[in-house]
């Protein structure tokens, strides 16, 4: 894929599946709206075009859905995922400007990942917005995990998580506004949270903040960092999304996922 793409699924009936996802490479300003990803399996590798003007070879896609790879200004909308080998999207390699939105996420383990490795500090400059998506049934992990960079996590619906929603390492900062996550019967899940290779005063040190959230079934976002009155500031000038309460999510991601779009009618 080059720079400056958009693939648009609206009025016809898109599915990649049974075969490798999308990789998005080295490029900037790419769109990629209402789309069913499902069943992606590792391919083999090959010669594979990226540009006009060059062919070079490309080792085995491991499962992904959606690999973006030192790209940036990527927008995810509309899309439907499920059942990949690996994750259904990673972003990685330093990838940054990316907004995954108005998607539904379902029966998957690793759902989505912000930044591949603990060692890798260039994911420091990746900023992400996840927002507006619909995390539904047989989910287990990754709603994000997040590795060095800023996620901003805004009026989502989760529901019933099998370990854990939102995770990290390698002190990332996490904005959550106006989710409502609504925790499983099961009594060892009720945490959004998950902070992996730290203590506990390293992981306290981390940013991560809980605004306007709803909780259910007994649902709680563990918070690190100065609270926010104190040192809301750094958010001052980032262009974040305004966030609604959480009570309004359900209006919010009603027709999250691809649309079943009819000639003639608004999608």
């Amino acid at each position: 894929m080059t720079s400056d793409k958009t693939i648009d699924g609206r009025g016809v009936l898109v599915h990649i599946a049974y075969g490798a996802g999308i990789t998005i490479q080295f490029v900037h300003n790419i769109i990629i709206h209402n789309i069913w990803f499902h069943n992606i399996v590792p391919t083999s590798g090959g010669m594979i075009r990226d540009t006009m003007s060059h062919i070079g070879l490309r080792s085995q896609a491991d499962g992904d859905a959606i690999s973006i790879f030192s790209s940036n200004h990527v927008w995810i909308d509309h899309c439907s995922l499920s059942k990949a080998t690996d994750g259904l999207i990673d972003v990685i390699e330093g990838s940054t400007a990316i907004t995954i939105s108005n998607c539904k996420f379902n029966r998957h383990n690793d759902v989505m990942l912000l930044g591949a490795h603990d060692s890798n500090s260039k994911d420091a400059i990746m900023q992400v917005t996840v927002a507006f998506n619909k995390f539904g049934k047989g989910l287990i992990q990754r709603m994000p995990r997040v590795r060095w960079g800023f996620a901003h996590v805004v009026n989502n619906d989760y529901s019933q998580w099998e370990l854990y929603a939102i995770g990290g390492s390698a002190h990332p900062t996490i904005i959550s506004q106006g989710n409502r996550f609504r925790a499983s019967n099961y009594p060892y899940t009720k945490e959004v949270t998950k902070r992996d290779y730290a203590t506990k005063d390293e992981w306290m040190k981390w940013q991560w903040r809980s605004e306007g959230d709803l909780f259910k079934n007994g649902a709680y976002f563990r918070e690190s960092g100065s609270p926010f009155p104190q040192n809301k500031a750094p958010l001052e000038g980032m262009n974040l999304i305004k966030y609604r309460p959480g009570s309004f999510v359900g209006k919010l991601t009603r027709w999250a996922g691809a649309l079943r779009c009819r000639k003639g009618k608004l999608c």
